[in-house]
């Protein structure tokens, strides 16, 4: 299983990115961590809703001069750095 994943989502009023964790005792850990990230304005750790799902996520506002798209690059590769240390 992968440890994370992430997703750009379309909201009425703006677009985030929504990152679903393996392990979501580390939430908190990474939301402290992904709020240092250049062009993030807001990281909330929420519930999640949908069915088939892990019970929450970590989602992302970004500041809006930024792109969504180059946010989750930097995001994926933070999360790929972490995750391949953690391994270690």
């Amino acid at each position: 299983m992968l440890a994370f994943r992430t997703e750009i989502r379309n909201s009425p009023r703006e677009q985030t990115l929504k990152i679903y964790l393996s392990d979501i005792s580390l939430d908190h850990e990474l939301k402290m961590l992904l709020e240092n990230i250049k062009g993030v304005r807001i990281v909330e750790v929420q519930e999640s809703i949908s069915r088939n799902r892990v019970e929450e996520n970590v989602t992302i506002f970004r500041d809006l001069k930024h792109s969504i798209n180059s946010i989750k690059d930097k995001v994926d590769a933070f999360l790929t750095l972490y995750f391949e240390k953690s391994a270690i």
